[in-house]
């Protein structure tokens, strides 16, 4: 399994027609806070019990910038592009990328959005950019996806991105029943 050169420690900044995907900083503390305290990351993803900046800059720490380090990949910040003068250019709409958990044999795919900006089809641009350049810059073979069944919304948008299911697996930490899907690079 071939990932980044060991010499490039963050991700590259990508960019789609819309959305600009650049690597987490200790900087964006404010908005992991607000992000990873939302209704639907609380209800599909996890509590990550961030409550204060200090948490949001341990959980950048440990998860994003550590995956970093290690894989040469891990979640991204989602920003709007400048567009005909919109106001909103800049603007952070959620996360994406590539994660390694210890339980599943590749790379698996992520994303959250803010509430205001699902149903906007970001999730889909930024998670088809990540699983292109994991294909074709980092050499992955195979991307996973995990998801809670009752998440319909990410069910329906894996199938939209060519993902297969492939089985249930049962999370360790936590016992949840998740359903793992996967896509293949194009041979």
């Amino acid at each position: 399994m071939k990932f980044l050169p060991q010499t490039m420690k963050t991700p590259p900044t990508l960019e789609t027609e819309r959305l600009i995907l650049r690597p987490f900083t200790l900087a964006d503390s404010d908005f992991i806070m607000e992000l990873l305290n939302t209704e639907g990351y609380l209800q599909y993803i996890a509590d990550r019990n961030i409550k204060s900046r200090e948490d949001a800059e341990r959980y950048l720490e440990s998860g994003p910038l550590r995956s970093y380090a290690e894989h040469g990949f891990g979640l991204c910040k989602i920003l709007l592009k400048a567009r005909n003068g919109e106001a909103d250019a800049g603007e952070a709409v959620g996360m994406c990328g590539l994660l390694w958990h210890d339980y599943l044999p590749n790379p698996d795919v992520g994303y959250a959005l803010l509430p205001q900006h699902e149903g906007k089809g970001y999730a889909r641009e930024s998670a088809e950019t990540f699983l292109r350049w994991g294909f074709e810059e980092c050499g992955i073979s195979t991307i996973l996806a995990i998801v809670l069944p009752q998440n319909y919304g990410s069910v329906r948008l894996l199938e939209q991105l060519g993902m297969k299911l492939e089985k249930t697996i049962t999370k360790p930490e936590t016992g949840d029943e998740l359903l793992l899907y996967s896509i293949s690079a194009a041979m």
